[in-house]
């Protein structure tokens, strides 16, 4: 077997994994980046891993902020935030799992031989353990804390 042929099972085990768990954005990831390899639109991958987490990033903090924009969450309830211990408490936590992004990313782009170890993690986790499918960067950025770097 070719290396092409062991990537593509990779890929393919890799959806088969994301179905099973039932996670579907890392099933349709591994569908896209599949159809990307099969069409042999290989010169898309340098832009995928260029732009690709950015963009990611920003779709995440549009979902994020949607209902701050839509006036579902008022600025008069973001102002009571900083009034409130669980509010001040959540706040410094979310600061925490920036960080431990912000380190995550900066690993998987200096050590990208981690990237399918904590995507298989994050899937095993949401498989067998009823976990939920955010974790790849904060898990990197938590190994980074362990390993040391970042």
């Amino acid at each position: 077997m070719n290396q092409v042929d062991l990537i593509a099972l990779f890929l393919l085990l890799m959806t088969a994994l994301g179905i099973f768990s039932g996670n579907m954005p890392i099933t349709i990831a591994m569908l896209v980046l599949l159809m990307v390899r099969v069409l042999q639109l290989h010169f898309a991958f340098p832009w995928l891993e260029k732009y690709g987490l950015t963009i990611g990033i920003i779709i995440l903090t549009i979902g994020v902020m949607a209902p701050v924009a839509s006036g579902k969450i008022s600025l008069q309830t973001l102002w009571a935030s900083f009034f409130h211990w669980q509010s001040l408490l959540a706040i410094a936590v979310g600061v925490l799992v920036a960080w431990l992004g912000g380190r995550g990313a900066s690993l998987m782009g200096s050590q990208p031989t981690v990237v399918a170890g904590l995507l298989i993690g994050t899937v095993l986790g949401v498989a067998f353990f009823k976990g939920v499918p955010v974790g790849p960067l904060i898990a990197a950025g938590i190994l980074s804390l362990i390993i040391g770097k970042g």
